[in-house]
């Protein structure tokens, strides 16, 4: 947590003072535990907090935090009284999302804020601007989604407190898509106060944006992976802020085995010892996050040196070459990413080794690995 703590310092020095900062913490805190990130980010300068499911919002409530949470993914409509209750933000894409919202607090007395996402270019969620649509793009005006935007701020049940939109390339070296992402975004933003609607909360900055695009800070960023002291791509301009990664993935060895040349290992005996060997089991398996296309690829730390993994990588265990490893013993530490002495494996190689990105590699730890908290 101490990482967590100066990550959050670090990006608030380089958001835009005006700004207020919302630490994401969906997805247990991409892995890292949603509580206690949630806790430390608001007592280092986070304003807020970001979540993608009710069920997330639900519990940081229930464990006592009363800072505002943005919902910023969907939630079934059957649901809007649990969202009022929580005195939870719900994003709307459309005018009946919002009018669904706004009859179900107006049912038990009470208004709900809520946000509405534009979608300039990422293609998921939220109101499309009529310019991304039209053939004509020179001569598109955005009427139809102010007329939608303007119902929805009449709502009587429901607080239009913000508007966003969300970056497909800002990790990218290229930021022409993000810019014009951002310039639609702005120009949509203008449209509207010009039919005289204002909404306070404007925010587009996703992690990436915050470090490269300091012109799309606007009222709030909002700061997921490299809260965690991971960097968005090796892309961004990393020479801007220093991130600590805040997460280490460890285990141990629970059973050691001498084996000769010849020795298969693992389902389908996809593996063959080259020459006798000692063969290290580690209690880590797909089932917590460690992912099978490791197999045969994958490397972890003991006493100090790289082990590689061999055979497939099974739902509780995985195994080790610890034949060059003479000292490695019953109960010794087995990193599976960070740093042990002066040896290292980071989660973006891990990525590197699997074809994907450092997110999935930290978010995708699941619950039965025990998360140990250091101040």
């Amino acid at each position: 947590l101490k990482a967590v703590s100066h990550n959050v310092r670090e990006l608030r020095k380089i958001t835009n003072p005006n700004a207020e900062l919302m630490a994401v913490v969906k997805a247990n805190a991409y892995g890292h535990g949603l509580l206690e990130v949630a806790g430390t980010a608001l007592e280092n300068g986070a304003d807020s907090l970001g979540v993608a499911r009710l069920c997330e919002g639900k519990k940081i409530r229930e464990a006592g935090f009363d800072a505002p949470i943005l919902i910023l993914g969907y939630t079934p409509l059957s649901d809007a009284e649990e969202i009022v209750k929580y005195d939870l933000t719900q994003t709307v894409c459309s005018f009946d999302n919002a009018y669904v919202l706004s009859e179900a607090a107006g049912n038990i007395g009470k208004k709900i804020k809520i946000h509405l996402k534009v979608d300039t270019g990422m293609g998921r969620l939220g109101l499309l601007s009529d310019k991304l649509v039209q053939t004509d793009a020179l001569n598109a005006d955005d009427h139809g989604a102010v007329t939608e935007v303007e119902s929805i701020f009449k709502l009587p049940g429901a607080e239009l407190e913000g508007i966003f939109t969300h970056f497909a390339t800002a990790d990218s070296n290229d930021k022409k898509y993000a810019k014009k992402q951002m310039e639609l975004f702005s120009d949509f933003i203008d449209t509207l106060s010009k039919a005289g609607i204002e909404i306070p909360v404007k925010h587009a900055a996703n992690s990436a944006a915050v470090i490269d695009m300091p012109e799309s800070h606007l009222d709030m960023v909002r700061t997921g992976i490299s809260l965690y002291g991971l960097y968005p791509s090796n892309e961004v301009n990393k020479n801007r802020i220093s991130l600590l990664p805040a997460m280490e993935f460890k285990s141990k060895i629970v059973h050691l085995k001498s084996v000769p040349e010849g020795f298969k290992v693992s389902y389908g005996a996809s593996y063959e010892t080259e020459k006798a060997t000692n063969i290290a089991t580690i209690p880590v398996g797909y089932a917590d996050g460690y992912n099978r296309l490791l197999s045969s690829k994958g490397q972890m730390i003991i006493c100090g040196k790289k082990a590689p993994v061999i055979g497939r990588v099974c739902m509780d265990l995985t195994m080790l070459d610890v034949g060059h490893i003479p000292d490695a013993a019953l109960e010794d530490e087995v990193v599976i990413f960070g740093k042990q002495g002066d040896i290292s494996i980071t989660a973006d190689e891990v990525a590197s080794s699997l074809n994907t990105i450092n997110y999935e590699v930290v978010s995708t730890i699941t619950e039965r690995v025990p998360r140990i908290f250091l101040k």
